[in-house]
């Protein structure tokens, strides 16, 4: 992984010292709270429903397990001995008190991490596939490309005040497990009928009240060419895009005003002033990057002729392998997903004492190395065949081996009304009630892969726009109720979800759902039509009357 030079600590370090003066002289009086909101947003901190929330930036999800270990010591020593991973692959502090932040964001520097720009209108943390480097299917690895990119991004100050915040996520190959087609930029690694890898380039998606996909802006772009075409489309927008109104000053509104086709010959014009300048990669520091991101030390002879024989005695660990380990590109190696949809606990929490293991079983049998999920959950990516029983079994004993990846418990949520500020209604007690319903793991699986996402308010968080089974918490009179969506996709096949119809009450959530799952499983064509498929053939109608229909 990236290695800061002795250039990238000082200005993380110089950062810091500036925030702490700023806090100071906040606190005493000496700064006015207008002024201090930008500046504690320019480093992370937001002022939340019960106390301050700090995020913390995973640049593209990876992190060391000394990163992971310090993680949870300020867990530990500065808030309440958790941190909840989110959707874009950072962690959040829920409780630090004000104060204490700049001490938090000294720490996080000595392991060479900070908070930078993951608030306030800028751009965000890229993100990526989280099996980036070990899925046979990517063309490239594509965390060097994100390395780029956080590399001309970070304190970049033509792009420190944007229209609003600005997101960017990188796939390697035809799967999409970052919900590319859903960001401000989509970039797909393809290659040319010359043979030659670049990128597609998408542009104008995003969620919240106006949720659109992301269209084609171009069908390749070489890698040299990669960074001034990215500034070419931030020009543009930082130039024309609103800032008026907020809720209509996203690069999606932009686009869609313009038009694809417009947006693309003004992005061309600017491209053509700066396609050759300083901005151009060559070849050399594309290699430079490469660098830092070498393939594992693998072991040709990690393949375990034992396993077959270990699934078939233990039916407990065979179901956690079938739903939590993935293909690896190298034979005898697996990619382990660790879930963090432990039975009734918030989607995406970890403790502190659950850090210190991930790292110490990171450093025992994957190379010292975590990714984070867009689905927060977590992945040591390169786990030996014949290690597999034994982390299983410590992540097991640690609550952290739940088989459920790609199933209906496996949801993602946003904290809600619980915590946050713009929170309409509550997530985390329906995220609670639908796994109670749905607690027994023979019936999770016969029912197979389904992407149930939740938002606590139209902001999205929690990416319900493109969950097969969205749930948007609304605010009626004081009470929770719930809109369901259906149909909708974050991966290759991206689609947005439609309303079923009415909210339903805050106790029918988990009863609707049944409802709709009863309805799958009695028009699905066989057991290997997925609700999605399903949903996409038969049209909505069929689950509205199975939900809406007046009982007999």
């Amino acid at each position: 992984m990236y290695q800061y030079t002795e250039v990238d600590q000082k200005l993380v370090d110089e950062r810091v010292a500036q925030y702490r003066d700023q806090t100071r002289r906040f606190l005493a009086g000496e700064l006015p709270d207008e002024e201090f909101r930008a500046l504690r947003l320019m480093n992370g901190l937001y002022i939340q429903r019960l106390a301050p929330m700090l995020r913390v930036a995973i640049p593209y999800g990876l992190m060391s397990s000394r990163q992971l270990r310090k993680l949870a010591h300020i867990a530990r020593t500065y808030d309440k001995g958790y941190g909840h991973f989110t959707t874009r692959t950072n962690i959040q502090y829920n409780w630090p008190t004000l104060e204490s932040v700049p001490d938090i964001l000294a720490e996080l520097a000595e392991v060479q991490m900070h908070a930078i720009q993951t608030s306030g209108n800028c751009i965000r943390n890229t993100t990526t596939d989280p099996y980036a480097g070990v899925n046979a299917n990517e063309l490239e690895d594509p965390r060097p490309y994100c390395e780029i990119i956080r590399q001309w991004s970070t304190l970049n100050p033509e792009f420190a005040y944007l229209p609003r915040k600005f997101k960017i996520a990188v796939t390697g190959g035809p799967d999409d497990r970052a919900a590319s087609q859903v960001h401000d930029i989509g970039l797909h690694l393809v290659k040319n009928d010359a043979g030659e890898i670049g990128f597609e380039v998408l542009v104008g998606g995003g969620l919240g009240r106006t949720p659109v996909i992301g269209k084609q802006i171009s069908p390749f772009v070489a890698k040299h060419d990669l960074l001034t075409y990215l500034e070419a489309i931030l020009r543009v927008y930082n130039l024309h895009g609103r800032r008026d109104n907020k809720y209509k000053a996203r690069i999606k509104i932009l686009v869609g005003a313009l038009g694809v086709d417009k947006f693309r010959e003004m992005v061309e014009q600017e491209w053509a002033q700066i396609r050759d300048s300083e901005l151009k990669l060559t070849d050399a520091e594309i290699e430079r990057i490469k660098g830092h991101f070498t393939p594992f030390d693998y072991d040709a002879g990690a393949v375990d002729n034992d396993l077959d024989a270990k699934l078939a005695a233990d039916e407990d660990f065979r179901t956690w392998y079938e739903r939590n380990t993935v293909n690896h590109k190298v034979a005898g190696y697996r990619i382990v997903v660790v879930s963090l949809k432990p039975y009734l606990k918030p989607a995406g929490d970890i403790s502190d004492g659950q850090m210190d293991l991930v790292a110490d079983l990171a450093d025992r049998y994957s190379g010292g190395e975590i990714r984070a999920t867009h689905d927060q959950n977590l992945v040591l990516a390169d786990v030996k065949q014949g290690d597999l029983y034994a982390l299983w079994q410590v992540l097991a004993d640690n609550n952290l081996a739940r088989p459920n990846i790609g199933t209906l418990t496996d949801m993602i949520v946003c904290p809600g009304f619980d915590y946050c500020s713009l929170a309409n209604a509550r997530t985390l007690n329906i995220a609670d009630q639908i796994n109670e319903k749905f607690e027994q793991v023979d019936y999770l699986h016969d029912i197979g892969n389904i992407r149930v996402n939740m938002s606590g308010c139209i902001n999205a968080c929690g990416h319900h726009h493109v969950g097969h089974i969205g749930i948007l918490g609304v605010d009626k009179k004081g009470e929770d109720w719930y809109q369901l969506t259906l149909g909708g996709s974050s991966e290759a096949d991206a689609s947005l979800g439609k309303v079923l119809g009415k909210a339903v009450p805050a106790d029918e959530v988990a009863n609707t759902l049944e409802k709709l799952l009863l309805t799958y499983i009695e028009l699905r064509d066989s057991e290997q039509e997925s609700f999605l498929e399903t949903v996409r053939r038969v049209g909505l109608d069929p689950f509205k009357e199975s939900v809406y229909a007046p009982a007999h």
